[in-house]
């Protein structure tokens, strides 16, 4: 569960909530979003009202139209230098398909994923200049191959760069360099993708929009997560009605093979539907087919095609689900890689073309950066990151460049590579990075509630007024609303294995109505009253339109957990020194304790009452004495360990591996330690490896939840980095006993 952040108050003016007429929480959105009057909001809610930046605003535009101009009137070979996933794919479409219409000559040109990578290469750009081609346009990729820029310069052959990703500190010398990110911040273009950088160009070149292109720039600015405000959000609404009616044989054969209906696409439906299986085709086949794919005339090539994109995308799936079931193995072994700010991860069979995915899932899964690799014998490791919320994950790779051998992308993804050696160094230098960082950025998960609303007021009117503020996305969030005080009343597991739920709930007034829950199989469900927040949306389901209400999240409604609604009574004795255990065992026979003086964290078992004698050093570990005992009855203390300084905590830390190795053969057992020092496994772990870095002890053996101890080096020096991992683990657990002792009791549980 998250912390849900309440809807701020806002006053509606008068003359826009009249334009945006039932329900007032459409006025609201509005003005949260920043379209505080009516002509703001109309921009925002009308296309025909906004008016798109000029392409020239982007500098070097004039410089390549002329150029592009000349090679066009010269019948000159241009070559289209494009990348491999869906906003390559289809800037690469976009510029070929315009170019020839305008009768150039025109190729085209992907690298493959899995034995180039991103970028511009020599030995293929070579390939390309050989064959008579004296202009090379890039699109999204090149603003930082200077290399290749060099050499084409050398032959005598222009380069125009067109790329969305981030500036590097010297620009290629190109004949042009068109990249938004030259643009002043707040500029109307600067949130551009590479397929909306290209259509500039070709805006510019023609002198006007060109719709019909626009289908291809909907699909791109979706699929690579473009930051939907100014001109992205024009082009996304321009590009989804364009899109409906598109004449391109095989986006039509897509639709039909993932049962979408054309003209009612969304934006979601490009995002989970369309781009996966054209990504597909890029991460596990040759991207340059799907250049042929998007601008193919020939109902054969076309339907040929459909068939190998969804091979592929099938394959996708499996793969994904593999990697991602081998990661979390990997975390389930080492739990320690979870005291990390930024998880990296690697294992030599993984596909490199299939991890981004997976590294998108599992920074979702534990909000924090994460980088996969893949790392074949003799080869170096490749690899993706993906970031999360205020952790721009390409600036953090730009402080450790030395260890790579490169890397690039924006701000919540990039690509990278380096050698296998330096993956551990990787590893402990974006830990400090990120953790610098994330003393500036919430690291509990939140999630933004945009307003309360009766279950009887979700219908498919209120979705309709709701979709008004569409196309979502990045920038401009799907709202999340939220229903108070409501009863659980049915559940029923539905797809492959049960990982998604169909809940039915009621509310006091006995309104029902039924929620979908992606990936709830197996996640606790609320006892007693309860809150859900949710995303309502109108789906088109074996061809019935149908309103469908998505579960995000639940909270115990306020006052539940004291007054009823969970299974345990609780009393509240903190602060009260004069209640003993004794007192508690003449009413409870099995009482269980939590914390001292019992050092009993595993001794718990099944019993009718549990006394929180010490404060926990953490919510899990409450959590879980809960899950043991099943108490019908909670009493809640808060003696304090005062083990949380550093020099207490290994005063007695270091007392603990003395007997160990004196009494026990040098073997840790880190659960046994962790009750004993009132604290988190993964603490215990990171305090072993600093003892170690000083040279007081050698851990000889990692098994499980043991650790075998050698005896003392030479005395050494602590490693910085386990220092900063000790203290930060200390000091989360004090601030979590903290919060036990203030907090409200309903607020713990």
């Amino acid at each position: 569960m998250k912390t849900w952040l309440e809807p701020a108050p806002v006053t509606v003016p008068d003359e826009l909530a009249q334009l945006v007429g039932h329900p007032p929480i459409i006025g609201e959105l509005l003005v949260r979003r920043g379209m505080e009057t009516t002509g703001a909001a109309r921009e925002y809610l009308d296309p025909d009202r906004y008016r798109p930046a000029s392409a020239v605003d982007l500098r070097g535009m004039e410089r390549a139209v002329e150029r592009l101009y000349t090679a066009i009137n010269r019948q000159e070979k241009i070559a289209v230098w494009g990348d491999f996933d869906v906003d390559g794919q289809t800037s690469t479409a976009l510029l070929v398909s315009a170019l020839r219409g305008l009768h150039a000559e025109v190729s085209y040109y992907i690298p493959s994923r899995q034995s180039e990578g991103h970028g511009v290469h020599i030995p293929s750009l070579t390939r390309l200049l050989d064959m008579g081609v004296t202009l090379i346009i890039t699109c999204d990729t090149g603003i930082s191959a200077h290399e290749a820029v060099d050499y084409a310069q050398s032959r005598g052959v222009d380069v125009i760069i067109t790329d969305h990703h981030h500036l590097p500190p010297e620009l290629p010398r190109a004949f042009a360099a068109i990249n938004p990110q030259r643009l002043p911040a707040d500029h109307r273009l600067h949130t551009l993708p590479g397929v909306g950088t290209a259509y500039q160009l070709i805006r510019a070149l023609a002198g006007d929009e060109r719709r019909d292109l626009l289908d291809l720039v909907a699909l791109g600015l979706v699929a690579d997560v473009a930051l939907l405000v100014n001109d992205a959000r024009y082009l996304l609404q321009r590009g989804l009605e364009q899109l409906r009616h598109t004449e391109r044989l095989g986006l039509r054969l897509l639709f039909e093979h993932a049962k979408l209906e054309a003209g009612r696409l969304t934006e979601e439906q490009i995002g989970f539907a369309i781009a996966p299986r054209l990504n597909a085709l890029g991460r596990l086949g040759d991207a340059n087919l799907a250049v042929d794919f998007l601008t193919t005339t020939d109902t054969e090539l076309a339907r040929t095609l459909a068939v190998q994109i969804e091979g592929y995308n099938a394959e996708r799936k499996l793969q994904v689900e593999q990697i991602y079931g081998a990661a979390q193995a990997q975390l389930e072994r080492d739990r320690s890689l979870l005291d990390s700010s930024v998880l990296v991860l690697h294992h030599p069979q993984w596909t490199g073309g299939i991890i981004g995915i997976v590294a998108n899932r599992l920074a979702e899964d534990y909000n924090r950066p994460v980088i996969l690799l893949t790392t074949p014998p003799g080869q170096p490791a490749r690899g993706s990151a993906r970031s999360v919320a205020g952790i721009d994950i390409t600036e953090a790779l730009t402080e450790h460049r030395d260890l790579l051998l490169t890397f690039g992308g924006h701000t919540m993804a990039a690509g990278l590579s380096l050698t296998p050696e330096r993956i551990p160094d990787l590893r402990r230098a974006l830990a400090r990075t990120v953790s610098k960082t994330l003393g500036h950025v919430a690291t509990t998960p939140t999630l933004t509630i945009e307003g309360y609303v009766p279950l009887e007021q979700i219908t498919p009117e209120f979705v309709a007024a709701v979709e008004r503020l569409a196309p979502f996305g990045a920038g401009n969030p799907a709202p999340t609303f939220a229903v108070r005080d409501l009863a659980l009343k049915g559940q029923t597991s539905i797809g492959r294995g049960g990982d998604h739920l169909r809940l039915t709930v009621e509310d006091r007034a006995g309104t029902a109505a039924r929620l979908i829950w992606w990936n709830g199989g197996g996640q606790p469900l609320p006892v007693g009253r309860f809150d859900v927040a949710f995303v309502p949306r109108m789906t088109d389901y074996k061809g019935e339109r149908q309103l469908q209400i998505e579960w995000i999240d639940w909270r115990l409604t306020e006052g539940a957990v004291e007054v009823a609604g969970l299974p345990f009574q609780i009393v509240d004795h903190r602060g009260d020194r004069a209640i003993t255990l004794d007192q508690l065992r003449a009413e409870h026979a099995d009482l269980q304790v939590l914390g001292e003086p019992e050092f009993s964290r595993l001794k718990l078992g099944r019993g009718s009452a549990l006394a929180v004698w010490t404060i926990p050093p953490s919510p899990e570990v409450l959590a879980a004495a809960v899950k043991i005992v099943e108490p019908q009855v909670i009493y809640l203390m808060d003696h304090d360990p005062e083990l949380d300084d550093q020099e207490k905590f290994l005063r007695r830390f270091l007392g603990l591996v003395k007997h160990a190795l004196t009494a026990k053969a040098g073997v840790v057992h880190v659960p046994t330690f962790a009750a004993l020092m009132a604290h988190r496994e993964a603490t215990i772990r990171a305090a072993l490896e600093w003892v170690e870095s000083m040279g007081v002890v050698s851990i000889t053996e990692k098994s499980g939840d043991e650790v075998t101890l050698g005896g003392s080096r030479q005395n050494g020096t602590a490693d910085p980095a386990q220092t900063e991992r000790m203290t930060r683990l200390l000091t989360e657990a004090a601030a979590y006993r903290a919060h036990f002792r203030r907090a409200t009791a309903r607020h713990l549980f």
